[in-house]
């Protein structure tokens, strides 16, 4: 376990009579947050509400200015399964995340972060649970979730889970079905977790995606065809700041870039490589034409540096001309799409 020379253990009593079967194997629950006061009680009465009452919880306050730590600290003086611990020096995103699942026990088998903007539904911990009990092997968990009114993950062939990590891999990047979601999606075994310090690579765009593919080239994958988790994406969400950078066909080449030779046939990875770094170029040739601004092509440069690539302007370009005798040989359809484009910045603006 991580010394944590940054934070102050709250110890916790109930006077509740809950306990957890300890029969059954324990769940470490993590929810790292930093001003989510508005969102954070749903959060941890979504774990609460759990059929799967063999957890421990633990919160860690990354010094919250908004009331966030006092709300985990009603909670956790209520129920001994809540352990709070609060930072005293503000730590980036994924070393907090990191730190937290360091504190995680020794006795836990699996492990699953809630992010404290998102909610789980009742049966998730104890599906997952019995998805990984099929086998020692199976190292990650998936579901479908409710990302707004979207349910994600669908067209993975669930009948045939648990699937092995490599055709898990190869079903991503050969097809584009993304099974892992984000962070409260899935579940890791514990193992994996303890055994990786920092769990997270740190300076990755899409450091939890890229976790998912490093666990599948070692163990099996499970998926749960049940919608598990709620995830969140207003304004104040901690996925709202790069939404409007369309981070999707980004993070697929990245993916695709680093760990195609890992999954694929030798002569069918630049395949995919090829296809996936043209689908992203076509992006970004619709971004020069839509003119997005300085922070949109910031995020796009420091993605590609990820893998040590640059933009490359030269494709853009040539890109762009295509889109734009496709455009003045097609009024109509264009004369559509720039309606529906302005149509939805007006929306935007509301």
């Amino acid at each position: 376990m991580l010394e944590d020379t940054n934070a102050e253990h709250t110890d916790t009593t109930h006077a509740g009579n809950d306990r957890p079967d300890r029969d059954q194997p324990l769940v470490s629950v993590v929810t790292p947050f930093y001003n989510t006061a508005r969102y954070l009680a749903e959060c941890i009465e979504s774990v609460l509400a759990q059929s799967y009452q063999c957890f421990e919880y633990i919160l860690v306050d990354n010094c919250s200015s908004d009331g966030s730590g006092e709300i985990a600290a009603r909670y956790a003086q209520r129920d001994p399964r809540i352990r709070l611990i609060r930072r005293s020096e503000l730590l980036p995103q994924v070393q907090n995340y990191n730190a937290a699942l360091a504190e995680i026990s020794v006795q836990s088998e699996y492990c699953k972060i809630v992010q404290a903007d998102d909610f789980i539904f009742p049966e998730c911990l104890r599906l997952m649970v019995q998805a990984f009990e099929q086998s020692e092997s199976i190292g990650l968990v998936s579901a479908y979730d409710l990302k707004a009114d979207v349910v994600r993950g669908s067209g993975f062939p669930y009948a045939r889970s648990p699937l092995s990590g490599k055709e898990t891999a190869q079903i991503y990047l050969r097809e584009g079905i993304f099974p892992f979601g984000s962070p409260t999606t899935v579940m890791y075994r514990s193992s994996i977790v303890r055994g990786s310090q920092p769990f997270y690579s740190e300076g990755r765009l899409h450091e939890d995606t890229e976790k998912c593919m490093e666990i599948l080239q070692h163990w099996d994958f499970a998926f749960v065809p049940h919608v598990l988790s709620f995830l969140r994406v207003d304004d104040a969400s901690i996925s709202a700041g790069s939404r409007s950078f369309h981070p999707d066909l980004l993070d697929r080449y990245i993916i695709v870039k680093r760990y195609s030779s890992s999954f694929l046939e030798c002569e069918e990875a630049p395949i995919c490589e090829r296809e996936a770094r043209k689908d992203y170029y076509q992006l970004l040739a619709h971004s020069v034409l839509r003119l997005r601004g300085r922070r949109f092509w910031q995020y796009h440069r420091q993605g590609l540096e990820t893998i040590g690539e640059h933009i490359d302007w030269a494709l853009v370009s040539f890109r762009v001309f295509g889109l734009l005798l496709w455009m003045l040989s097609n009024p109509g359809k264009t004369a559509i799409g720039i309606g529906k484009y302005v149509r939805s910045k007006r929306w935007q603006k509301k």
